[in-house]
């Protein structure tokens, strides 16, 4: 579900379009130390050319001597291959090191769905992805954030969200700074800024700038589970207007920029004046950032880009997947080419 996997969809897409084969080749398990999670992808063009990835390497290098020796050449329906030891095998031993992954690699015939997937997500809808094992069929549904990967040998369902975005309200140095390491985490940014003195001292390229008041912004953007919505002006006219709207919303994560009795003070007025709930006000991160001891603007911007991550990943962790024994009977293992 993270934009790097639509970046491999839109490669695959470019690579078809050109006359290229490809392999696609998804993480369905991992144990140990595997560093890329389940629903990872990794795409291996005909050539050996590769988007995305599944370990640290290692297994890529495998796949794409296998591909460009024309091992897959004939490919026609999906299949299961592991790298590692098993489960039994390493507790036997006692391994310290050395993880499993299990793979599905499917031959992409057909294109449509890739397309379909990347239209809807880019309109910021949730997909599940269903892939039959035994005809390479694929099918696509609406899904609702929180489902989890699932395979149970002959079908496999995986998930494509929108990229994750972030809304600044404010222009200032800070949000400069925040800006510049969302952008590098992958994040699409958004700024609203009503101040036009503010607007002027802008410089970082790449991000859209949003008119209007921040309430009026935050409803137009539609927020979603893939946003998060920072209100960094330190002027409560402007803020609190945002934060109205944002807290109400399905945002993953919402903070604001004040101390810690500036913050008490906010949540009185939000309550006091406008009715706001106490669940709506606990989603309220503030003071924002993790307890870093940050001074400087740079600083605190990677404080918030902490939280945020942290929060993220929070809510992703469950999706995990655990295997009945009978699926093993499905997959080829192959002895691992180096620790993964």
């Amino acid at each position: 579900m993270e934009s790097l996997d639509l970046r491999v969809l839109s490669d695959v897409l470019a690579w078809k379009q050109a006359g290229h084969q490809v392999t696609l080749v998804t993480v369905v398990e991992t144990w140990g130390s595997a560093p890329r999670p389940p629903g990872a992808l990794l795409a291996v063009r005909d050539d050996g050319g590769v988007s995305g990835s599944v370990s640290g390497g290692c297994v890529e290098d495998d796949l794409i001597a296998r591909i460009r020796a024309g091992e897959y050449a004939d490919l026609q329906r999906p299949s299961m291959v592991a790298y590692g030891v098993t489960k039994e095998e390493a507790t036997r031993f006692g391994l310290p090191c050395g993880g499993t992954l299990r793979l599905v690699q499917e031959p992409v015939l057909a294109t449509d769905w890739i397309e379909d997937v990347l239209s809807r997500t880019s309109a910021h809808q949730l997909l599940a992805r269903t892939l039959s094992l035994s005809d390479g069929a694929v099918v696509l549904r609406p899904a609702q954030r929180g489902e989890e990967l699932q395979f149970d040998g002959s079908t496999l369902t995986t998930f494509f969200g929108p990229r994750w975005r972030l809304l600044l309200i404010g222009a200032g140095q800070l949000s400069q700074a925040v800006a510049q390491m969302a952008q590098s985490l992958d994040y699409e940014v958004l700024v609203c800024e009503p101040r036009e003195e503010y607007k002027a001292g802008w410089s970082l390229p790449g991000v859209t700038h949003l008119s209007g008041m921040p309430d009026d912004v935050v409803l137009e953007i539609r927020p979603d589970a893939h946003t998060a919505i920072v209100a960094l002006t330190h002027d409560p006219k402007l803020d609190d207007m945002a934060l109205l709207e944002a807290l109400n919303s399905p945002a993953f994560y919402v903070g604001a920029l004040g101390s810690r009795r500036n913050q008490q003070a906010r949540k009185a007025r939000l309550a006091e004046h406008f009715g706001m709930s106490e669940a709506a006000l606990a989603r309220l991160h503030g003071p924002i950032g993790l307890r870093l001891g940050a001074k400087s603007p740079g600083e605190i911007a990677v404080s918030v880009i902490a939280e945020l991550v942290q929060v993220k990943n929070k809510g992703l962790s469950d999706a995990m997947l655990s295997f009945s024994a009978e699926t093993d009977a499905h997959t080829e293992w192959r002895t691992p080419v180096c620790a993964i």
